[in-house]
């Protein structure tokens, strides 16, 4: 085992960013602050210790990594390191066709107009009056 390595309880900011599931440790505090991590399925400060076994969620670039403590090295740790420090239960993500198939507005074009949105309206079961 690698120094810095074993079952020693770690700040899960600080965890968090060494195996690398956030970029920088300051990125890991505010998720952890803004109640983006979960220990356990309960939101954490970015000081609360995780130890081998504990379950962490992290909701990061629109994704959510669900993962479990295996090792939890104090430092950054390259990527083939870091994926021998959890297992990862993150389900897959949707398939393509399910993404291409939501309507999607194009990027730039503002609101919609007072047209459009009596069209929605009209659309969803509305009633204008």
């Amino acid at each position: 085992m690698a120094a810095g390595f074993g079952g020693n309880p770690v700040r899960v900011d600080a965890w968090v960013w060494a195996v690398r599931l956030v970029k920088t440790r300051n990125a890991a505090a505010q998720a952890c602050r803004a109640g983006h991590v979960k220990v356990n399925g309960v939101s954490v400060k970015p000081a609360q210790q995780v130890v081998p076994g504990d379950r962490i969620r992290v909701w990061v670039n629109h994704r959510e990594h669900d993962v479990e403590v295996v090792d939890t090295p104090r430092k950054r740790v390259g990527a083939p390191v870091a994926r021998t420090c959890y297992i990862d239960h993150t389900p897959p993500p949707p398939p393509r066709e399910v993404l291409a198939a939501l309507p999607v507005r194009d990027r730039g074009s503002g609101r919609p107009s007072k047209r459009e949105r009596r069209e929605l309206d009209r659309l969803r079961g509305y009633s204008n009056q």
